[in-house]
């Protein structure tokens, strides 16, 4: 009997260990082609690169994250599951810049990047905090139904954001505009077509995921804010992660930065739109306590890139990386095992 138990387990975990892997499959090739065509259609359209990575790229890549957290609250009734997603991406989205650091080589990361993202940072410093004020309350934030009141703040902040990055890279622009060749139109149209087939795709394998986690959660014997935290959260930014690296091929540096960043920006936005599929009450009211510690984090990693931002360090520590991104790292290593320890 109990070798037959553990064959079943063994059978249960390949299983759901292969829905994982066929989901961050799917999420990392629709991911690739999203940048290759985001990028001609900011050719044929006359866009710039770093307003394409911040709104266009940021919302699609983001669509694994929205997925899973409206799965979370609404089929799997996880809300540790959704909160642990979306703040957990927001950290790896961070960590990623180490990768874009290491990979510019001899060109430090921050001197390179365009100033226009200290606002998206900084926007998300604010959303940040007003995320880590109502996990700290619990249940004496003020609520309108069963929604928090951070949601309708959220939501205001990231349309603000939005327009404000988009005013402030159009300024920053307008000397430097010029005629841009337009595409042919069939061609423009078939660009737009797989797009839009990728960002399906995405929406399809992010739409997967929570079930594969949570069962992954409790065949491990893992807390659902690590799986949500830090598993779900590396899968679910695949897309972030294939169109920062398909648009540094490209030479693209303020698109893949102005996606990592956009991308947290729409990360935060989606607790308040699990908060509205929530009905039990406000969503952060059910969240555990250790995800404070992971906006924290969020917001120790964002202030550390606007320091790189502003600084714009020139040297790289063992000639690899800047001294921002091996903080960024240890800071990522630590909420890692203190999420783990918290067991919840």
């Amino acid at each position: 009997m109990g070798a037959q138990g553990t064959w079943e387990r063994c059978m249960t975990l390949t299983w759901l260990a292969m829905q994982f892997a066929l989901c961050a499959l799917l999420i990392a090739r629709a991911g690739y082609v999203l940048s290759r065509s985001a990028d001609a259609l900011a050719e044929a359209h006359g866009w710039g690169r770093g307003w394409v990575g911040l709104a266009l790229l940021a919302t699609v890549t983001s669509l694994p994250e929205l997925a899973s957290g409206i799965s979370a609250v609404a089929l799997v009734d996880a809300p540790n599951l959704a909160v642990g997603n979306a703040l957990g991406a927001c950290i790896v989205n961070l960590l990623f810049l180490v990768v874009v650091d290491a990979m510019q080589g001899r060109q430090p990361l921050y001197p390179a990047a365009s100033a226009t993202h200290l606002l998206s940072a900084g926007f998300g410093v604010v959303m940040l905090g007003f995320v880590t004020l109502s996990l700290l309350s619990g249940a004496r934030a003020p609520a309108v139904l069963h929604v928090g009141i951070y949601s309708p703040m959220l939501l205001a902040l990231y349309l603000l954001a939005l327009k404000s990055v988009h005013a402030h890279e159009r300024q920053s622009l307008q000397s430097a505009k010029n005629a841009t060749p337009s595409a042919a139109a069939g061609q423009t149209h078939r660009e737009w077509r797989r797009f839009l087939l990728a960002a399906l795709v995405v929406l399809a394998a992010g739409s997967w995921l929570p079930e594969a986690a949570d069962g992954l959660a409790s065949a491990l014997g893992l807390s659902r804010s690590f799986v949500g935290t830090i598993l779900m959260a590396v899968v679910t930014t695949l897309p972030e992660m294939a169109v920062t690296l398909g648009a540094l091929r490209l030479g693209a540096l303020d698109m893949a930065i102005g996606n990592l960043l956009g991308s947290n920006l729409f990360n935060i936005l989606i607790l308040a739109v699990g908060d509205a599929f929530y009905i039990r009450g406000p969503l952060l009211t059910d969240a555990a306590a250790v995800h404070a510690g992971t906006a924290v984090t969020a917001l120790v990693m964002t202030g550390l890139v606007i320091i790189g931002l502003v600084m714009r360090p020139q040297g790289h520590v063992l000639r690899v990386l800047s001294w921002i991104s091996i903080a960024l790292v240890a800071i990522y290593v630590l909420n890692a095992t203190l999420v783990y320890l918290a067991g919840v």
